[in-house]
């Protein structure tokens, strides 16, 4: 989501006003009416600690920086590795808290029963590293997302289908066996760099990081037929508590720094397939370069969570003119050339189902009673809760963004609805 400058916070990695189309384009499918909608104004009561975990010092820096003193921090933002695509901007500190508390008070939301599936598009900043932000990421709202939801579930489960590896997220859990990764990507010369297929974690989390390295040009059909049997054998050798999904969009054809092929549609049936499998769900956002597009993608996306047709033919709205000519959801791809083979693919899906079968399914750690609300995080969610239930008390969605009086400053976006009855 975008965070407009006078109000002290943009987004680095969108383009001004994804936030606003996106949010029109909710409102105009009527997907907000199926929906428990939470501002962000009502959000903020929840305390976020981002050092639970990002380093004490990093999160000084970031709550102290600023464009006016930066030149005083030259040692310190080499050390963090904040430079050309990590820059300093006023109210960094503020938008990394918004960014992270969509997340945890999605996971909370799962921990407490309260909804089945829960969306921060504001989310999904999955480069930035425990005392290093990357690739226009600061902090790492997947992280502090999945910390919170191990308070409660035993085995976490991590997609991500951004184009880039989601190696922040693998490398915060790479010892673990309380969390898989599983990530789709570009990989060989290509940002960051990391992701081989042997790339499988070290000690407990041995086989418990699972790594698809793709070449550009991947496709609907290619991308579906190493995604699906990879999840199949993940879900019956893992079997993960609770799911979260990073929905990046620079995988889809036309990203300007995204080098895959992949449809809307493409994009959106992995995200279809997992929802069948009915275990709680936490969907965050990520990259996407092309605005229209990825404004096309979480709105259709946000249909698929909620069981609604989304309607190709885009309704008539105040940023209609960001979709022309077509003034479509669904674009035709390019006819740029998928140099995966199937013999490639093959041996890929090969080699990590091999590797799934030493997955243990059952954690050997206890998870503590009575984490729900663990008290050092002060996570006192009371206040938010009760405002869902007041606008929507039969709705199992909630969607948190800025309330319509601070539409100029959108902020984070967070939702779920209950899709099926889990246990």
């Amino acid at each position: 989501f975008f965070f407009q400058a006078e109000d002290g916070i943009r987004d680095v990695e969108r383009s001004r006003g994804l936030g606003d189309v996106y949010k029109r384009q909710l409102h105009h499918y009527n997907l907000n009416d199926k929906m428990t909608l939470i501002d962000n104004i009502k959000a903020s009561a929840v305390d976020v600690d981002l050092t639970q975990f990002h380093t004490d010092d990093y999160v000084d820096f970031l709550k102290n920086v600023n464009t006016d003193n930066q030149q005083y921090f030259t040692d310190q933002m080499l050390r963090f590795n904040m430079g050309e695509d990590c820059p300093i901007f006023d109210g960094l500190y503020d938008y990394c808290v918004l960014s992270a508390r969509g997340s945890i008070i999605g996971a909370n939301w799962l921990n407490q029963g309260l909804a089945d599936v829960c969306i921060n598009w504001a989310g999904g900043l999955h480069h930035a590293k425990k005392s290093e932000a990357s690739g226009f990421c600061y902090t790492n709202d997947i992280v502090l997302g999945i910390l919170e939801l191990l308070k409660q579930f035993e085995r976490v489960l991590y997609i991500d289908i951004d184009i880039h590896h989601g190696d922040g997220v693998e490398e915060a859990f790479y010892t673990s066996n309380r969390v898989m990764t599983f990530s789709l990507h570009k990989y060989g010369d290509y940002f960051p760099g990391t992701g081989d297929l042997k790339d499988t974690g070290i000690g407990r989390g041995k086989y418990y990081a699972v790594n698809v390295p793709l070449k550009e040009g991947m496709d609907d059909e290619s991308y579906f037929m190493i995604f699906k049997p990879v999840l199949d054998g993940i879900m019956e050798n893992y079997k993960p508590s609770v799911v979260v999904f990073q929905c990046g969009a620079d995988s889809i054809s036309g990203d300007r720094l995204g080098c895959f092929n992949l449809s809307v549609k493409g994009h959106g049936a992995c995200l279809d397939y997992m929802k069948k499998f009915r275990v709680p769900l936490l969907v965050v956002g990520g990259g996407g370069y092309t605005l229209r597009n990825v404004a096309r993608a979480w709105v259709y996306e946000t249909g698929i969570i909620l069981g609604q047709e989304i309607l190709n033919d885009i309704p008539e709205n105040d940023y209609i003119e960001y979709f022309c000519p077509e003034y479509k959801i669904h674009m035709p791809t390019s006819n740029m050339e998928n140099n995966n083979t199937k013999e490639q693919l093959d041996h890929i899906r090969d080699d990590i189902l091999d590797n799934l079968k030493h997955v243990i399914p059952v954690s050997p750690y206890a998870t503590a009673e009575g984490t729900n609300l663990p008290p050092h995080l002060g996570l006192d969610v009371s206040a938010v809760k009760q405002a869902a239930e007041d606008q929507n008390p039969d709705a199992r969605l909630c969607l948190l963004y800025t309330s319509d009086a601070a539409d100029e400053g959108l902020g984070v976006d967070l939702g779920g609805r209950r899709i099926s009855q889990t246990k």
